[in-house]
């Protein structure tokens, strides 16, 4: 779900982004340098993406930087850089300009990093926040929902995945994470009902093979699920 975030503002930025600004002020010249940043964040050239980014954060006005500063995070996570990530997502988070869905997904990603650094209370913190900021990104509710599962608290866990459901019931991680959470809460029909729908939504992504292999542990997988 990273990509598509990216991908839209790049299509948003359209022939705003085809030539340079006439305009030689600091903000022109920032706004430039982003949207060079989402031509190869188009191109998912994450590292130079970031880095253009960081470069638009630092010519920018203090109001507007932070939304640089997050779109950075966003571009070194896609890269898989949790150390540089968290670096631009502090700086966007310390600025205290971001508001609303903006926030709300700097929090999100903040909280991406701090799960892969095990600092799972800190994630809790950030995607309490992030839900109450951007409460429409299943993204949010699902990573909640995981969160959830990983430290043990199944009623939360099952009160998220619902809502990721109802926002994204196409998306094979989502099925894929109700899938686990109903077989870690001993409903194996859940578990393969969500696991079956994940291989049939994305039968060669990594959460359809995931799915896979968890319906695999009940036996053959029939032909038919497949259909």
């Amino acid at each position: 779900m990273i990509l598509p975030l990216l991908l839209a503002l790049a299509t948003q930025a359209g022939a705003s982004c085809a030539t340079e600004p006439k305009d030689p002020t600091p903000a022109a010249r920032a706004a430039a340098t982003q949207c060079r940043g989402l031509a190869l964040a188009a191109g998912k050239n994450w590292s130079g993406a970031a880095q253009a980014f960081e470069q638009a954060a630092a010519l920018a006005p203090r109001d507007r930087a932070a939304a640089y500063w997050a779109q950075a995070g966003n571009a070194w996570l896609a890269g898989g850089d949790t150390f540089k990530a968290k670096a631009a997502l502090d700086h966007a988070l310390a600025a205290g300009t971001l508001s609303g869905l903006d926030l709300g997904e700097a929090q999100l990603d903040h909280a991406r990093v701090l799960v892969a650094e095990n600092d799972l209370a800190g994630a809790r913190t950030d995607l309490n926040a992030a839900l109450a900021n951007a409460p429409e990104d299943p993204l949010a509710w699902l990573l909640s929902a995981t969160l959830a599962r990983r430290m043990g608290d199944l009623p939360r866990a099952k009160a998220d995945i619902a809502h990721a459901l109802e926002r994204a019931s196409d998306d094979a991680s989502v099925q894929l994470e109700a899938g686990n959470i109903a077989a870690r809460d001993g409903d194996e029909a859940g578990a393969r009902a969500a696991w079956t729908m994940a291989m049939r939504i994305a039968p060669t992504a990594p959460a359809g093979i995931s799915a896979r292999a968890a319906l695999s542990q009940f036996g053959p997988i029939p032909s038919t699920v497949t259909r």
